[in-house]
């Protein structure tokens, strides 16, 4: 059986929470995750691209980088890079081949590995066996109990906290700024942009860990110009041009900044770094069809994309998707500004909404609301007939990226 067959088959939905089955994995590994440095990143919106950002100031450093972002959009490959590379099939499958062997004796004694904590440990192989100086590294879900959270990190950042898996990580917005500050370690210090009730929690563990922690303020952060999606941006004396769109990556390229400066790379990195970053699915526009794909799924996220959908391309048609443990309601209040007609559809996931439910929320804000169950057919009937927004999800933008790619 293949590498990706095998994973498949341990059920990528599959969540546990705790270190403990992580722990003795990478025990038994020779615990690859000690043999580099890393930079750990949580919270709701942007710990994609603000791991993106510091990756590109990395490598621009010179400094022998990989990075370990999940879910993926296309191909599984894609959360595991090193020197701007993805791993390989032929790479994956000789690690696979070291790992299985392990999680299968471990299901036999009684404790199974997740689809999450075996992602994270043929990432850490990988980086061992690539000699990788710096590890770029995304939390799954929360940071206190994520599979991630066995590193020592140099610097830990801490993106936007809205409320999302509620079910999972508390039913207040300091619950999950609780679970979301678990990555913060002794002495090791923290940048943030949070404000509020959210960074009182962020505060309070970083004062309890001895950590020096940096507090993006919002206010110093200005845009200086915004076309195209994308923002020029001065912070603390010096412009940055962002390669990444969208207005709300100023302040995630400010906690990237941040980050590389405790690292110790140099102005010209930094500035280099930031215009050269590249991820996908933020914003991300395909011309000939005249198509935007978005990965938002938060309403604080739904706030900023409508107001930089509007100012770049105007009114669109929506095509709209999402899981059922998202906010809805105030996703289709504010993406429902950016809308002349909706079409709901539905990701392929069993963990996705269903149209009709999500139809029902939408038609409180529009009267131009349709069903498309099927992603592709939903694209397909509004493509070239103006500019359509695609979003709700990642697993939805990364459906509708494999579409486009094939039309």
């Amino acid at each position: 059986m293949k590498g990706h067959q095998w994973m498949d088959g341990l059920g990528m939905n599959m969540m546990r929470f705790g270190l403990d089955s992580i722990t003795e994995l990478l025990r038994r590994l020779g615990d690859p995750q000690k043999r580099f440095k890393s930079i750990h990143i949580a919270g709701s919106d942007g710990k994609g691209s603000v791991c993106a950002m510091i990756y590109s100031i990395l490598l621009n450093a010179n400094v022998r980088a990989g990075m370990y972002t999940s879910p993926h959009l296309i191909r599984f490959n894609e959360r595991i890079s090193v020197l701007g590379e993805d791993i390989t099939d032929d790479e994956l499958e000789s690690i696979v081949a070291i790992v299985r062997p392990e999680v299968e004796r471990m299901a036999s004694e009684g404790t199974e590995c997740t689809f999450f904590e075996v992602s994270t440990a043929i990432a850490f192989i990988h980086f061992a066996k690539k000699g990788v100086e710096y590890a770029v590294l995304e939390t799954g879900l929360g940071g206190r109990l994520d599979a991630t959270n066995v590193v020592r990190p140099e610097v830990t950042a801490i993106t936007h906290i809205s409320m999302e898996h509620t079910e999972i990580l508390g039913d207040t917005i300091e619950k999950i700024a609780f679970e979301k500050s678990g990555i913060i370690k002794k002495g090791v210090p923290v940048v943030t942009a949070n404000a509020g009730s959210v960074l009182n929690v962020i505060k309070d563990t970083a004062d309890k860990a001895g950590s020096d922690i940096v507090v993006i303020d919002e206010n110093k952060v200005m845009i200086t110009s915004f076309m195209n999606g994308h923002a020029s941006v001065r912070y603390s004396g010096k412009r940055y041009e962002i390669g990444i769109p969208g207005r709300c990556q100023a302040e995630n390229a400010a906690i990237a900044a941040e980050c590389a400066k405790m690292m110790g790379c140099g102005d010209q990195a930094i500035e280099k770094g930031l215009r050269d970053a590249l991820w996908r699915g933020r914003m991300e526009y395909f011309p000939d069809v005249k198509v935007i794909v978005d990965v938002t799924h938060t309403e604080a996220g739904a706030e900023r994309l409508a107001e930089d959908i509007l100012e770049t391309y105007g009114k669109v048609i929506l095509v709209l998707g999402m899981f059922n443990d998202k906010d809805a309601e105030g996703i289709c209040r504010h993406l429902a500004r950016t809308a002349s007609s909706v079409i709901i559809t539905r990701p392929d996931s069993e963990r996705a909404m269903a149209a009709e439910e999500l139809a029902s929320i939408m038609r409180k804000y529009s009267d131009k609301v349709a069903i498309v169950e099927d992603l592709a057919q939903a694209i397909d009937s509004v493509m070239r007939k103006g500019t359509v927004l695609v979003t709700g999800s990642l697993f939805m933008a990364g459906e509708a990226i494999s579409f486009l790619e094939k039309a």
